[in-house]
Formats: C-alpha cells, structure tokens, sequence
C-alpha cells in the first residue's frame, strides 16, 4: 500500500493531481490518498508526478509518497470514517 500526501497551493494542479490519485486508490482524507501498491502502479504515479506536477510546484509545496508494507498494513489503527468516502456511494 502507498500513502500519497499533498500540499500544494495552486488550486488547479491540486485538483488535478486529485483526480489522478483517484483513478488509482481512495481518499482517505482531504490532501492523503491510499493506493493499493505494486511496482506497476507505483512506476506509474511516480512518472505522473515526475513530468506533470514536480517542475510546477512552489517551494512551499510538497508530494510525499510513503510506502506502507505488507507487515505494517495490519498494524494501521483508523478512527472514524472519512467524510470522502460517503461520494462513493450511489443511491438508486
């Protein structure tokens, strides 16, 4: 599992790094996303982020990938439910 966490101050390379993470995990919480990992993926996002975000971010912004192994996995300890996660929900 990956943990990817953002700060950055341009509204729209947020949200369009927002929608990139989307297509390959959930948001956990407004500015962190966790991905379910494999070289693959990774290889992926990293080149995402590498060519279209890394070059336009300000000083003050950062991306953080945290790479979360199998051992720990079951150790994360979670309260609550993320508001985010009620979005993936359809109502028919």
């Amino acid at each position: 599992m990956l943990l990817i966490s953002y700060d950055i101050s341009n509204t729209r390379l947020r949200s369009k790094l927002s929608k990139e993470l989307q297509k390959h995990g959930r948001r956990i919480q407004y500015s962190v996303f966790e991905i379910d990992n494999n070289n693959i993926v990774l290889k992926n996002i990293k080149e995402v982020i590498s060519q279209k975000y890394a070059k336009k971010l300000k000083k003050t912004d950062s991306i953080i990938i945290i790479p979360v192994n199998e051992v720990n996995k079951d150790s994360i300890i979670r309260y609550g439910q993320s508001v985010q996660e009620l979005d993936r929900f359809l109502i028919i």
